[in-house]
């Protein structure tokens, strides 16, 4: 079963589509990264899936209910925007506030549970206005896991964390689907960070869904390469290109694409004069992976 199964689904605000008959699939248990341009639809969708906006049309269906059945409604935690905490009240104040709003038995132990998971047990007495915005946002997806949810979507979560605040973040995910068996839906612009956990993508352009994979799917089309240094850059280019189909130079390196045989080409450039000073093989990561498919024309983003 499906933790999330959309069809053709529709929101326009001013004759305009924000989402645009989109279809889309996370699978029970995974962590699906949500990726897209600033107003590509991502937060729009969010609220559609979790009933803070109605669709014009189209089909929402949760662990195989209409998304609107109040039974599995209960199922869905959510973080979007921010908590919506009291500033001046503390981290378990606020969090029992919640328990009383959904109406949690055994508040205490609860609220207890949460904190545990999202390593702030020790901090239940801070107020939350004294709090990083790292503990905010692990606030946030703590008052999301009152009630044991089966689903937890979250809307830009590790976006302005500090590099230990996003490790802390990618854990506390990772422990969330491993040892609860929760299903997580997170949007973000850190790409680095979401390829280090996620388990499938879905990439959205203007409303519309150009593309679904897995992390194996899209690791099997990730093109390898070879990246190297000579003491004459350009030379050595120049002399590549006689020999390779697809050189170029980035980021301060000359890259051999399609070919990871490094002993050959360090051969060939000896052979012809240059000496290779640094060499390694590697695929391009998640980042350049988008950055290339969103250079494509729609079309062919589409066709795939």
């Amino acid at each position: 079963m499906n933790a999330i199964e959309i069809r053709n689904l529709s929101k326009s605000f001013r004759g305009m589509y924000a989402v645009d008959h989109l279809s889309m699939t996370v699978p029970q248990g995974a962590i699906y990264g949500f990726i897209g341009e600033n107003g590509s639809g991502k937060s729009t969708t969010e609220k559609l899936i979790c009933g803070h906006l109605v669709p014009d049309s189209g089909e929402i269906k949760l662990f195989g209910r209409d998304f609107t059945d109040p039974g599995v409604r209960v199922r869905v935690g959510a973080l979007i925007e921010n908590a919506g905490c009291f500033p001046g009240s503390s981290v378990y104040q606020n969090l029992m506030m919640q328990c009383i709003n959904l109406g949690i038995e055994n508040p205490d132990e609860e609220i207890h549970r949460v904190l545990e998971i999202v390593r702030m047990e020790d901090n239940a007495n801070l107020k939350f206005k004294s709090c990083s915005l790292g503990m905010k946002q692990r606030i946030g997806i703590a008052m999301a896991l009152l009630g044991d949810p089966a689903l937890l979507i979250l809307d830009e979560p590790i976006n302005g964390l500090d590099t230990d605040g996003m490790r802390i973040m990618r854990e506390i995910l990772v422990d969330i689907t491993k040892k609860y068996g929760c299903t997580v839906l997170i949007s973000s612009h850190i790409l680095g960070e979401l390829e280090k956990i996620a388990t499938h993508y879905g990439i959205i352009r203007q409303g519309k869904m150009i593309m679904e994979l897995s992390a194996e799917e899209m690791d099997s089309r990730a093109q390898v390469f070879t990246s190297l240094k000579c003491a004459d850059m350009q030379g050595a280019k120049a002399v590549l290109k006689k020999q390779y189909a697809d050189v170029r130079e980035e980021e301060g390196y000359i890259r051999i694409y399609d070919v990871d045989d490094t002993a050959s080409i360090v051969d060939y450039l000896m052979k012809n004069g240059h000496v290779v000073s640094e060499i390694s093989r590697n695929k391009i990561g998640l980042e350049e992976y988008y950055i290339e498919l969103m250079s494509r024309p729609t079309d062919q983003k589409e066709a795939e």
